[in-house]
């Protein structure tokens, strides 16, 4: 039960985190992103962890995402088929 209530938390606070960091994004891209989060979020995050690593050892924001999600593109092409 005390898991259940967690996540809900959780799913709340990450949907308004990406609403305001994400606000120029359409809503209905805003939601594709989001439902791919919660479908696993530790990819996520792993992607996330790497993406500040490149950034603080000097690569630009763009270009280390842009590499990043190169790495992972098999894990993100088989969750946006779920």
């Amino acid at each position: 039960m005390v898991e259940c209530v967690y996540m809900s938390v959780q799913g709340f606070l990450l949907k308004q985190y990406a609403s305001w960091k994400m606000k120029d994004v359409p809503a209905n891209q805003r939601d594709m992103m989001l439902t791919l989060v919660e479908k696993n979020p530790e990819l996520f995050k792993k992607i996330g962890e790497e993406i500040e690593r490149r950034k603080k050892g000097g690569e630009g924001e763009m270009k280390a995402a842009m590499e990043v999600m190169k790495k992972y593109r098999v894990e993100l092409s088989q969750l946006l088929q779920k």
